[in-house]
């Protein structure tokens, strides 16, 4: 068993590309092939994604009309409702084995939201959980996705933290189908305070995050050296 987590930057890809990487991966690691836990993190192209857990008001729009805005819609196996990905957001899928942590979703959703919070206060945003809803929060504002898939007590999906994300695309949808909820970005709970560099510190912090939440040494790697494993 492996303490260390391999962080792998995809930069930008496309929600389809990603997806079929976290299965190949999620299954290397099923299978032991892959002997570690891993965090990719990726920004991708405006998406909306629909977990099991959607209801048909939280999609108000037609796809014909998410598609004139330039947005892909996927029907995914994670959890949780609808939400939307795009430029700007920065989505980590941890493949972590919870035999070698806890055997408990509700843990690990718990640790997720640890990670992020704890990311979020080193970059100066104060944040917690709210009662009775999955996910992160500042000021009453969310600022954070979460929604996971498990087999074999390996996960993928993960979460969606809005750092410059353009906020207007959550109007075409109800996010996380929490009527009334208000989306929120990292750089505009900073305003005028957002570093230049805004991106890479939340890109460090998330990935300290994740270490102490879950006491794991973290480790750059690239695709190549987890089980020569590269997207199609």
């Amino acid at each position: 068993m492996s303490h260390d987590l391999g962080v792998v930057g995809l930069g930008r890809m496309t929600y389809a590309e990603a997806l079929d990487l976290q299965r190949l991966l999620a299954q290397r690691r099923i299978e032991g092939s892959v002997d570690r836990d891993l965090l990719l993190l990726v920004e991708h192209n405006p998406v909306v994604t629909l977990g099991r857990g959607s209801k048909e008001s939280s999609m108000p729009l037609p796809t014909a009309a998410l598609a004139a805005r330039g947005v892909e819609v996927f029907e995914v196996d994670r959890g949780g409702d609808v939400t939307f990905h795009g430029p700007g957001q920065l989505v980590g899928y941890p493949i972590f084995n919870l035999a070698e942590h806890q055997q408990d979703l509700h843990w690990f959703l718990r640790r997720l939201e640890v990670a992020l919070i704890a990311a979020l206060g080193e970059l100066g945003v104060p944040a917690e959980a709210s009662k009775g809803y999955t996910g992160v929060w500042t000021r009453g504002r969310k600022i954070a996705s979460l929604g996971i898939h498990v087999k074999q007590w390996v996960t993928w999906h993960g979460f969606a933290l809005n750092v410059t994300t353009d906020l207007s695309y959550f109007d075409l949808i109800v996010p996380c189908g929490i009527p009334g909820v208000t989306m929120t970005s990292i750089q505009k709970e900073l305003n005028e305070r957002a570093p230049r560099d805004l991106w890479s510190r939340s890109l460090d912090a998330v990935i300290l995050g994740f270490a102490e939440a879950f006491d794991q040494q973290p480790q750059a790697i690239t695709l190549e050296e987890v089980a020569s494993v590269a997207p199609a």
